[in-house]
């Protein structure tokens, strides 16, 4: 390489990762992208943001990027649940294209499309992208250094900041040292792109809850489809083996939904994989030198879909500071710590009332959730807009313990 002390360097070239090179390349940074990967696998994550997401990435000046990939907004969200019939809960469907100001509504778009559009991206600012890369370590300090194998040559950048931006299983975190704190698993949630299902409106999303299944089912360009399931540890079983592709699809064969029979002649086109999902996060996801972002520096449970849109905003916050102020001390990266330690908190509060609500089983749990949904209705607090609308647009008062107990009792 022919600049070993770029101005930064980037472990990991996904979404965050390729966001943040993207903006400080284009701010005249000398920057380098490490990505393990060659291509970008489907990981069954990260497809999906809500209005705020939406308004992070316009506020980057990126929102283009999305739509010309195939980025496709929603208009309505609509609940249909074992609690109510199909007619009623067309009826009762969010217009969630009316949430914000100016944002069309959630955009669903591919995980590995926006990896790769952002790779691009990045590398059309100036950053140099380096793919396959092995063996990377990183050591904190005033001068970091960041140690890998590239096509088979070992090499060391002395970069000016490190940035972590190398996913769940973080490396970077993990070498350094940084505790990462957990809620304990609740359930397991998992998901599977499926095509030929033109069917299904490209203008609605829709959730809900039938016997032991909560499930999540997102449109894609064309005839494609993202469904998601989340169930008890206690039926693992029912989605595991060779055919596991085929025992999810048949899951979707649910009388609450009128598209059901669409989605069951459906093909699967990708891989079915399943993950425990609570919240996982690091309280300072920085070090002298370095500076983690995305689901390096703690990730919420995906039951709410939060993760591009963190790793956005995790991105905004980040670039803006290092544009505006070039000594790049660990000090200065404070005001990023603290919001999103505060926004992880409420998103955290938020997710830990919606998996109660619509992953928990039987009769009770069923009653609780239709006794929520018409609080709701009637505009009684409760931390669950924070998912759509951003962590910051309600008050305090909607995280409490006795917001939460009041909406639930």
């Amino acid at each position: 390489m022919a600049d070993l002390a770029p101005d930064v360097a980037i472990v990991g070239g996904g979404i965050a990762g390729g966001v943040l090179a993207t903006m400080l390349a284009k701010n005249g940074l000398d920057v380098v992208v490490l990505e393990r990967e060659t291509t970008y696998p489907d990981r069954v994550r990260g497809e999906y943001m809500p209005p705020w997401g939406v308004l992070e990435f316009k506020r980057l000046g990126l929102l283009d990027i999305l739509y010309e990939n195939g980025g496709l907004h929603v208009e309505r969200n609509i609940p249909y649940d074992e609690n109510w019939s199909p007619e009623v809960a067309e009826a009762r469907a969010l217009d969630v294209s009316k949430l914000l100001p100016d944002v069309a509504g959630p955009l669903c778009i591919g995980h590995p499309t926006m990896c790769n559009a952002f790779s691009i991206s990045a590398r059309a600012a100036g950053a140099k992208v380096l793919n396959d890369i092995k063996n990377v370590e990183v050591t904190a300090g005033n001068r970091p250094t960041v140690s890998f194998v590239s096509d088979g040559s070992p090499i060391q950048l002395k970069p000016r900041l490190v940035i972590g931006a190398d996913g769940r299983n973080s490396t970077v975190r993990k070498q350094l040292g940084l505790p990462v704190l957990a809620d304990e698993p609740h359930n397991l949630i998992g998901g599977m792109l499926v095509a030929n299902v033109p069917d299904f409106p490209r203008n609605i999303q829709t959730m809900g809850t039938e016997g032991r299944l909560h499930y999540l089912i997102f449109p894609q360009g064309n005839d494609l489809v993202r469904l998601y399931a989340a169930y008890d540890f206690s039926d693992r079983a029912s989605f595991a083996g060779p055919d596991r592709e085929a025992r999810l699809l048949q899951a979707f064969r649910l009388k609450c939904l009128p598209y059901a029979q669409a989605v069951l002649a459906g093909t699967p086109i990708g891989p079915f994989h399943s993950f425990s999902n609570e919240d996982h996060w690091v309280d300072d996801p920085t070090a002298p030198g370095v500076v983690l972002v995305g689901d390096a520096a703690g990730h919420n449970d995906p039951i709410t879909g939060q993760g591009v849109s963190i790793a956005a905003r995790d991105a905004r916050i980040v670039s803006d500071i290092l544009i505006s102020n070039k000594n790049w001390n660990q000090a200065d990266f404070l005001p990023y710590v603290e919001e999103r330690r505060e926004r992880m908190r409420r998103l955290r509060i938020a997710a830990r009332l919606a998996t109660k609500l619509r992953v928990e089983f039987g009769e009770e749990a069923r009653a609780r959730r239709a006794r929520v949904a018409e609080r709701m209705r009637d505009r009684q607090l409760s931390p669950l807009p924070v998912s759509l609308v951003g962590p910051e647009r309600l008050p305090n008062e909607a995280f409490l313990p006795e917001t939460i107990e009041k909406l639930i009792a």
